[in-house]
């Protein structure tokens, strides 16, 4: 009893904390009235999405950066700040060994978080200059004159939309914009239209699932960054929040034993075929090489990928089933014609609904000095 009593203070404690870092009356996290005011999901999201701002800048860039594409949205990063000097790290207490077994995921997510905070601070008025330091991404600061973008603009806006698409095809011009954007040293674009070569790529990603849904670390990994309800998500400020992938909110109990269920593996791979199906296309990014440099980046062209298809009316999800089983990756290398090597990300795009977005931590929860 006392246990449980010490767990709860703590999250009490730490809603307080996020709450405070978002300007809301601490006592709203918890669940109590404060003077009318509550926290709610949909203000939470809105105040992390927030119109950037000049000041504080730090904490803004950061704030942006952390608005990036991220594996499982478990958010593995730290950032510090010093002078005109942002250093972003990777967070390994946040890693998921059973299916980023070698960080290959984790560092990816830096690489988006990088562009990110690249885009954002050109917007204010400074160049970012990134220089990648072993594990570690410092990105160095010079006054230039403001420049907008529609790539920065699309920042607060993107998010991961896995539902099923309405199977338009993207004009040409959209198709080549796309690609372009992806243009990053030693990272080489596929990008697929063709019918037959998406349902290739099908096949690839409901083996992969397959696979993964009989692995039972991998399944256990899964469940524990699901957050099946707004309290769940206010509470921890990252994870996979079940309605937006189009699911139910509902209260952990029950949603528990009824994803056993109907978290199937017959269900989900029809799922996947049918969101394939129903998508305009598929890129795979592949660097020639796969170390940390390579994956990050790997990361930096797949945000922009996913920034260009939000400017562009575009809705996009990741597909990784085929790059994350080790077993089956070299096949799936092999049928993109990529030899020996790794392909990194695969995505596919069309035209979809909206959903839910997903949260994130404020900055004085990511930011050490």
């Amino acid at each position: 009893m006392l246990r449980k009593g010490m767990e709860r203070t703590f999250l009490v404690h730490r809603r307080q904390f996020i709450a405070a870092a978002l300007g809301f009356p601490a006592a709203a996290i918890g669940g109590f009235p404060a003077a009318g005011a509550t926290m709610t999901y949909d203000a939470a999201v809105t105040t992390s999405r927030a119109p950037l701002q000049a000041v504080p800048r730090d904490r803004e860039l950061v704030r942006f950066a952390t608005l990036a594409a991220n594996s499982h949205n478990t958010q593995p990063w730290v950032f510090s700040a010093h002078g005109n000097e942002i250093t972003i790290a990777p967070d390994f207490s946040r890693r998921c060994p059973a299916v980023d077994p070698d960080d290959h995921h984790l560092f990816v997510s830096l690489g988006c978080a990088a562009e990110n905070l690249i885009l954002a601070a050109s917007t204010l008025g400074w160049r970012a200059d990134p220089v990648i330091d072993g594990d570690r991404i410092v990105i160095t600061l010079e006054e230039t004159p403001p420049a907008a973008s529609a790539l920065a603009a699309a920042i607060p806006v993107r998010q991961c939309t896995r539902a099923t698409f309405d199977g338009r095809p993207a004009p040409p011009e959209t198709l080549r914009r796309l690609e372009n954007v992806c243009r990053e040293p030693d990272v080489t674009t596929i990008l697929l239209t063709e019918h037959a070569a998406i349902a290739k790529v099908a096949d690839y990603v409901l083996e992969g699932n397959a696979a993964q849904m009989r692995d039972g670390a991998f399944m256990r990994e899964l469940v524990n960054w699901i957050r099946f309800n707004e309290t769940e998500a206010l509470a921890s400020m990252d994870g996979l929040f079940s309605p937006a992938s189009g699911n139910p909110s509902l209260p952990s109990w029950l949603a528990r034993p009824l994803m056993k269920l109907f978290f199937t593996e017959s269900g989900e791979n029809k799922k996947y075929r049918e969101q394939l199906v129903s998508s305009a296309g598929v890129v795979v990014l592949a660097a020639n090489r796969s170390d940390t440099p390579r994956w990050i980046a790997v990361g930096r062209a797949c945000q922009r990928f996913g920034l260009q298809a939000t400017a562009l009316g575009l809705k996009y999800a990741f597909v990784n089933q085929p790059v994350e089983v080790a077993a089956l990756r070299p096949q799936f290398a092999a049928s993109l014609g990529l030899g020996e090597r790794r392909p990194d990300i695969v995505m596919r795009f069309g035209y979809g609904p909206d959903l839910p977005k997903s949260l994130r931590r404020p900055p004085e929860l990511v930011m050490r000095s």
